[in-house]
């Protein structure tokens, strides 16, 4: 179960941020063909090559996991924005 949604988020992500699996393969140290051979099926990253991943693309574990999260980049925007609010504007954002 887990294979088949690992396999497409990093495709999804790969996608969304305009990258061919030979850049993403080479952006994240590996041989040409690392992220193809992901998304294809052959493997999975180890522990420590998807750990890798999810700081490349700015993520935690657990935002990767999250399917709802359709655009992880542009949340993870969102987040850090509302972060920076005060606790009246936060309130007044809780009330839309």
């Amino acid at each position: 179960m887990y294979d088949t949604f690992i396999r497409e988020r990093i495709n999804n992500l790969r996608m969304q941020n305009n990258l061919s699996e030979y850049q993403l393969s080479l952006e994240l140290g590996h041989s040409q063909g690392y992220i193809q051979s992901i998304t294809s099926g052959r493997t999975l990253p180890s522990m420590a090559a998807f750990l890798e991943i999810c700081e490349y693309f700015k993520l935690s574990p657990a935002e990767f996991f999250d399917p709802s999260i359709k655009n992880p980049s542009l949340f993870q925007s969102v987040v850090n924005d509302i972060k920076l609010l005060s606790e009246n504007d936060l309130i007044l954002l809780s009330l839309v």
